[in-house]
């Protein structure tokens, strides 16, 4: 299996700051080439929030160079994945939360990721970032830590109401603000002639699921120079709509 890629990103309408960090990884291994994306979303008093989400990048960085190669030397297997993630994320959050009291402010990332390797792919999600498939169809792989989504399961909102309600980016999870974080682990079979597209909250507020589908289809998705105008064509339609936060996403095409 190979890999297209694709990364865009826009401050938005009204911050002064982009406080999104991303990143794509590649190698080769003994079962073929293997991906690693993730899209980690700061937030933060006194522009901090770029700190935490390129801090968040940076321990996932470390992990993908040196915990992938050892985890596959061992004995790869999908709790021995979950576990190194839940270590990364644990001691990131504990890195951001530290630098937060420095500095007298609150500071956390979401961080959403996804490995696609060996004909599988594997999701980790904290807080309101997303992960996507679009094949036959267009599928949420991770579920949002917020206050509407819990409303949502519960009962208590529907999903139209939930698009307007004033606390719908309101966390209830994020790394290093929240005393207790608890990543949530999703993985499925990965194919060829697939579309993943990671995202920041800024990138779907006002663009509908059956939206990515026409644009991102993987029957589109034919070079990497589409999917770059692709991503600026989103982009630019959140900014048309007055998408007022920053605006990221990576997209990765399988073939």
């Amino acid at each position: 299996m190979k890999f297209l890629t694709g990364t865009y990103t826009d401050v938005g309408t009204r911050k002064k700051t982009n406080q999104d960090s991303m990143i794509v990884m590649q190698a080769e291994t003994t079962y073929g080439p293997v991906l690693f994306a993730s899209v980690c979303d700061g937030m933060g008093g006194l522009a901090k929030g770029e700190v935490a989400s390129a801090a968040m990048v940076r321990k996932l960085e470390s992990w993908f160079m040196e915990g992938f190669p050892e985890l596959i030397a061992n004995g790869f297997s999908v709790d021995k994945l979950w576990e190194q993630w839940r270590k990364v994320i644990f001691e990131a959050a504990a890195k951001i939360s530290a630098y937060g009291v420095e500095c007298h402010t609150d500071l956390g990332t979401t961080c959403t990721a996804v490995l696609i390797y060996n004909n599988n792919f594997y999701t980790c999600n904290v807080g309101d970032s997303r992960v996507y498939l679009i094949s036959d169809n267009i599928y949420q792989l991770t579920k949002d830590q917020t206050y509407v989504q819990r409303e949502i399961d519960a009962g208590r909102m529907t999903y139209e109401q939930s698009l307007v309600d004033p606390n719908r980016s309101v966390l209830l999870q994020c790394i290093g603000a929240s005393k207790y974080v608890d990543p949530v682990f999703t993985s499925g079979p990965a194919g060829a002639n697939q579309v993943f597209l990671l995202c920041c909250d800024g990138f779907r507020h006002v663009v509908t699921a059956s939206e990515f589908y026409q644009f991102f289809h993987p029957s589109v998705m034919t070079s990497e120079k589409v999917i770059a105008k692709k991503l600026k064509e989103v982009t630019q339609l959140n900014i048309d709509r007055r998408e007022d936060d920053n605006i990221s996403a990576i997209l990765v095409k399988t073939y």
